[in-house]
């Protein structure tokens, strides 16, 4: 049974009343408090303290604060006026001896405050029952809410971020490709100044040997020569065929031929093309740049582009690739026609991510590659595969399937060659599963 509380106190305005409620040391997470419109209960084990209101009071405005030993309960009044009675019981009381004198006995009415002090304690119960609740789904209903809008917030930021990571994509791939575009243009416009150059050129040497042949015409059958001078130069050409030594004896001379360069059969190969490649090699060999006043205070080593390549082959080798693009730059100063030099610096830019210069020196090796032989297959295939992954990491992958395309067209057997260009197919057709 627990221990019913008595020496509470209680004081009223017209609109509040004030209960305090003593709590004989027990901790304030230890105190249970209920109130309704009609009822008050502060348990606190093994004490209870219960109140059956005088007056419905507004429970929405009542408040109760638990501290210092005391627990002090505020119940705002439906109606203001003054109370007679905090509770209910004595005017009961009253109103029973009032109506039943015969029957006012202690033990009846004892028993009509029990009966009715239960009915109103599980009517206040089931009302509190109920408010807790609706308190419950009215704060379920707030956190589902507050989630929403939150989820709501968090996807129109990351709607917002992905609008504007993908608004840098285009705007960069635009620049790249305008960049692209305009290099494109230059080089046509070089190709064409280049050429109109050589054909300058060409008409140049024509000119000069139409006069030259004009000049001995004129000089050898034009008619001006004197008469005395044409004696002369007769007697002149007799004296020369007087001195004329006798014909040697014929014999034969034994030819031995150079081994060829190129693995294949003469009858399966491409002479013209062959020898322009040679050639073109034998220029390279011998096209060194000593006209730069700063490349004649390098060192004899320093001057040697193939002692410069193996160099950025070493730095390239143990990842320094900032020291090889520093030799393979100094070694192009040098001599501009080996392609292996752009080609290398073009391996070292992809790795510094200087993605346009890579392009642009895997173009220039390329252009240098020609003609086309199978002394330069290795060469060509390496070239065609940096530009394709440099404009792959450009996201430009039209462009890169074509160079990886070319690349495999060389080497149709090799098998990381057909896996690189299947999945930029894949990446453009929209079904790589790592792009999803």
């Amino acid at each position: 049974m627990p221990l019913l509380v008595t020496d509470y106190s209680w004081t009223q305005t017209d609109s509040t009343v004030f209960i305090s409620v003593p709590l004989k040391g027990r901790k304030v997470e230890k105190v249970d408090i209920i109130s309704t419109e009609e009822y008050l209960k502060v348990h606190y084990p093994p004490y209870l303290f219960e109140a059956f209101l005088f007056e419905p009071v507004d429970d929405d405005r009542s408040t109760a604060k638990v501290g210092n030993g005391v627990a002090v309960i505020s119940l705002s009044k439906r109606t203001n006026k003054v109370w007679e009675h905090l509770m209910i019981t004595t005017s009961l009381n009253i109103i029973i001896i009032m109506l039943r004198p015969d029957f006012a006995s202690t033990e009846l009415i004892h028993l009509y405050d029990k009966e009715k002090k239960k009915e109103i304690r599980e009517r206040a119960l089931l009302t509190y029952q109920e408010k807790l609740s609706s308190e419950s789904r009215s704060k379920v209903e707030k956190q589902h809410a507050e989630k929403k809008y939150a989820l709501e917030i968090m996807m129109k930021l990351e709607k917002e971020e992905r609008d504007s990571i993908q608004k840098m994509k285009d705007n960069e791939r635009e620049k790249t490709t305008a960049e692209l575009a305009a290099w494109q243009l230059r080089q046509k416009q070089k190709a064409e100044e280049e050429a109109q150059l050589k054909l300058q050129s060409q008409r140049d040497n024509q000119n000069k040997r139409a006069m030259t042949e004009k000049k001995w015409t004129e000089g050898s059958v034009g008619g001006t020569v004197e008469p005395d001078q044409r004696g002369n130069s007769e007697g002149k050409s007799k004296r020369k065929q007087a001195n004329l030594p006798a014909p040697r004896l014929t014999g034969n001379i034994q030819v031995t031929f150079t081994p060829r360069v190129f693995p294949t059969a003469l009858r399966e190969s491409r002479v013209p093309e062959e020898e322009d490649w040679l050639k073109k090699q034998a220029e390279a060999r011998h096209a060194v740049n000593a006209d730069d006043k700063e490349l004649k205070d390098l060192k004899e080593e320093e001057r040697n582009p193939d002692w410069l390549k193996d160099k950025g082959d070493k730095y390239f080798a143990t990842g320094d690739y900032l020291s090889a693009v520093n030799a393979y730059s100094l070694a192009i100063r040098l001599n501009r026609k080996i392609p292996a030099l752009y080609s290398n610096r073009a391996a070292c830019h992809l790795k510094l991510k200087n993605l346009h210069k890579a392009i642009e020196d895997s173009s220039q090796a390329l252009d240098l590659l020609t003609p086309p032989v199978v002394a330069n297959e290795a060469a060509r295939a390496r070239a065609h595969v940096r530009r394709g992954s440099a404009f792959c990491q450009l996201q430009l992958y039209a462009e890169g399937l074509q160079d990886y395309q070319a690349a495999l067209k060389i080497s149709p057997h090799n098998e990381v060659l057909q896996a690189d260009t299947q999945r930029i197919k894949d990446i453009i057709q929209g079904t790589d599963p790592e792009t999803q």
